[in-house]
């Protein structure tokens, strides 16, 4: 994938609420040109009932995507508490306040809380991007390590073996220190710390992924027989994909549901067209 020069933007639009005709901007926007993105999709596969590897799609943005430059600062989101619109955070993050540092120990329920805040506010919608979408604004600085694929008829052992290494090399990835904005990094689109110590939740569910070709009914091209979702476990993306419930904003407490958890939890979104 190819991303051109983007185009940064920022919006400055009028405030609703208790303060009426006051002017704020949301935090800077990157639009990226059109394009596509080969994307593993999220969740796990199975053919003849052992783990497999699903075959990759592509995901189009033929009018580009806008997304935030920067996740979501911790001032900025202690401004939704403060509002009413975000319920606070957990004691060990309620007096993180600062706006060069980006906002941790969110929950999927709580990005989708500030999401909806944001767009009343705004007046535009802004939401939580798909995991294609992240993946395609990540670029260059995220490389999905999905697990290649075995012959028919292999040992699953071998499959096995392949998912233990994979996760001994995501354990030992990386700085997990929440820094300023920036300190991990820009892509060649100008995004920061799309491969930094926080990962972003996506909308994406946590999916089954039944490939079993030859089963009745099955598609003749070959793609998914069928796909089963759980939507009280969402996809956060960073370093490697995520898997958690919708409710937990610390994921070091054992609380990831596969495989090795992400460092710290936050967001950025995406902006809708007018």
């Amino acid at each position: 994938m190819r991303i051109l020069p983007t185009v940064i933007v920022s919006l400055l639009l009028t405030a609703c609420g208790p303060q009426e005709g006051a002017r704020f901007a949301l935090p800077e926007i990157t639009r990226l040109p059109p394009g596509q993105v080969s994307y593993v999709p999220p969740g796990e596969a199975l053919r003849n009932g052992y783990p497999a590897t699903p075959a990759p799609r592509i995901a189009r943005y033929p009018e580009g995507l806008a997304i935030m430059t920067r996740q979501v600062s911790q001032a900025e989101y202690a401004a939704c508490v403060q509002a009413g619109g975000c319920k606070a955070p957990d004691p060990a993050q309620r007096g993180a306040v600062a706006p060069g540092l980006p906002a941790v120990g969110i929950s999927w329920t709580d990005a989708s809380a500030y999401a909806a805040w944001l767009s009343a506010r705004a007046g535009q919608r802004l939401r939580l991007p798909s995991y294609a979408e992240w993946v395609y604004a990540a670029g260059e600085a995220y490389r999905e390590d999905a697990l290649p694929a075995l012959p028919d008829g292999a040992d699953p052992a071998q499959r096995w073996l392949a998912e233990y290494e994979q996760q001994s090399r995501r354990g030992a990835q990386g700085d997990d220190t929440v820094r300023t904005f920036g300190a991990y990094g820009r892509n060649r689109a100008g995004l920061m710390d799309m491969a930094g110590s926080v990962w972003d939740w996506t909308d994406d569910c946590h999916a089954r992924h039944v490939l079993d070709a030859l089963r009745e009914g099955a598609p003749a091209n070959g793609a998914d027989a069928q796909e089963s979702r759980n939507c009280g476990i969402r996809v956060a993306a960073g370093r490697h994909i995520a898997y958690l419930p919708d409710f937990i904003r610390d994921p070091k407490g054992g609380a990831c549901s596969v495989g090795v958890p992400p460092a710290n939890l936050g967001l950025r979104l995406v902006l809708d067209p007018s």
